[in-house]
């Protein structure tokens, strides 16, 4: 496994606390219209990955691909 920097882990955790917040303002999203924002930006597995980290948190629900916010 490639070494991580600490900036790379921060520009990580950034990535996901906006994609947490844009998810929170619009209470629930289609998954596929929130990836078809951010395509050109980031690879699907890795939009995968943030998705799920953020529904392992418990801040969101994802069922028959339609996202939506369940957090504080």
């Amino acid at each position: 496994m490639a070494d991580v920097s600490r900036e790379q882990i921060v520009a990580a955790i950034k990535v996901t606390l906006a994609i947490a917040e844009t998810i929170k303002e619009l209470g629930s999203v289609p998954s596929g219209e929130l990836y078809a924002l951010l395509c050109g930006k980031m690879s699907l597995n890795q939009y995968q990955i943030i998705i799920g980290n953020i529904e392992r948190a418990g801040m969101i629900t994802v069922k028959n691909n339609l996202i939506t916010w369940i957090g504080d």
